[in-house]
């Protein structure tokens, strides 16, 4: 098959930042996207509707004219956010989800629960509203290996969490591991899961042989070749439990190669093409379409995108950096390579 049309994508975890690096690489996602999942982790983070709102205007000016994009913003879940807000962040229409960042398991998540299992309060709300539940699934204990931390997370806390609240809403971002699917298919149709390109298409040898590539380290870090195939079976699989997530997540290349390099892979630039290769790997295009463009919009009580994509198996050349400002540039995952697909928004 050597082209492909499917409905417009939707990407449902972006990390699109703020300032100059918003206006840099926003109009990537919604060049190919037509709706997106914004992530709150800012610095200060998006905790409050009037702050979710006051970030949408600026998403929404950095997108070119032109261009119908609509950002579904979430918030960022503290242990000072009150049931309150909560509630009036599902009374809004331009709210879709609340998300759970372990405090320390990421890119500015200092500000996030130090233990998920002490917010009852606030899951109660969210499982009563049917507001989603977006989770960072990685404990952060020192003592448990960073390979091992999501599988710990489902046994330490997903699973006391929706022992409890049966009806919540929730999405495990992301996910890496073997575990994390099998528990994902034995919950609920309530719960889902994201998953990456960068995941479906390498393991850690990628990140660690022959030398340390730092734009390709993220979190959850990249994990053994069985996971990424338990990851692939699930994802062209068709099965609406599992749809498109990018955790495109730009860093500047001075912050990516330095001594304490930022995690986070730069995919939106190519998003679709990535996971084209990903599913053609496995022959199975057919079941693209489902994984970017229906499970998602369903999951979240959403309508299906009417306009069509087109992707054409083409070589193209990845750019070395995109510029930021001020002599700042960033890498995109697999820089100088190439990849195998060209896409095509239709009119």
């Amino acid at each position: 098959m050597n082209e492909i049309v499917i409905r417009q994508p939707d990407d449902w975890h972006v990390h699109l930042r703020d300032g100059a690096m918003l206006k840099a690489v926003a109009p990537f996602t919604a060049k190919q996207c037509h709706r997106a999942i914004i992530m709150p982790n800012l610095v200060p983070p998006v905790t409050t509707v009037a702050e979710a709102m006051a970030y949408r205007d600026r998403i929404l000016a950095a997108i070119p004219e032109g261009i119908a994009f609509e950002p579904l913003m979430t918030l960022y879940l503290t242990e000072q956010t009150t049931v309150e807000e909560l509630a009036a962040a599902a009374a809004n229409p331009h709210i879709h989800a609340v998300k759970l960042y372990p405090a320390g398991a990421t890119t500015n998540s200092d500000r996030g629960v130090r233990d998920p299992l002490s917010i009852d309060h606030l899951l109660g709300e969210l499982a009563r509203s049917g507001l989603p539940l977006l989770v960072h699934g990685e404990v952060v204990d020192p003592n448990i290996d960073i390979f091992d931390r999501e599988a710990v997370f489902i046994d330490r806390v997903l699973t006391p969490i929706l022992n409890r609240f049966p009806d919540l809403r929730l999405v495990m971002e992301h996910i890496t591991t073997t575990q994390a699917v099998e528990f994902v298919m034995s919950q609920s149709e309530r719960v889902a899961a994201t998953i990456t390109a960068h995941h479906l298409l390498y393991n850690r040898n990628a990140m660690l042989v022959g030398g340390i590539r730092p734009h390709y380290y993220c979190l959850p870090i990249l994990k053994r070749e069985t996971h990424r195939q338990s990851l692939l079976n699930a994802a062209t699989s068709g099965h609406p439990k599992f749809f498109m997530g990018t955790d495109t997540a730009p860093h500047t290349q001075s912050s990516k190669e330095s001594a304490c390099g930022c995690a986070g892979a730069f995919t939106g630039y190519a998003a679709l093409e990535l996971y084209a290769e990903a599913f053609d790997e496995v022959g199975k295009l057919d079941q693209l379409e489902a994984f970017t463009s229906l499970n998602g919009p369903r999951f979240y009580r959403l309508p299906i995108n009417e306009k069509r994509v087109r992707l054409t198996r083409t070589t193209t050349q990845v750019p070395d950096s995109f510029p930021v400002e001020d002599n700042q540039h960033l890498v995109p995952l697999r820089a100088g390579e190439s990849i195998a697909w060209q896409f095509e928004l239709l009119e």
